[in-house]
């Protein structure tokens, strides 16, 4: 049986929030809090119940927002 390689983090399209939170060294809590306060964003994707994070769009908001 072939060992599958995993997709680096930087190249996946969507994170889950503990990836996101490894990428983009931000605690769980906080992006938890930023997801809860921007319902409807573009950059949350819903899974089944769990939010997944568009890492691309994600990054342009990071780098709209002042502080976080």
């Amino acid at each position: 049986m072939e060992k599958q390689e995993r997709v680096p983090l930087w190249n996946k399209y969507m994170l889950t929030v503990s990836e996101a939170s490894e990428v983009f060294n931000i605690g769980e809590n906080k992006l938890r809090f930023i997801i809860e306060n921007n319902e409807g964003a573009d950059f949350i994707m819903m899974n089944g119940n769990r939010n997944m994070i568009k890492r691309k769009l994600f990054e342009e908001y990071l780098d709209k927002t002042g502080a976080i």
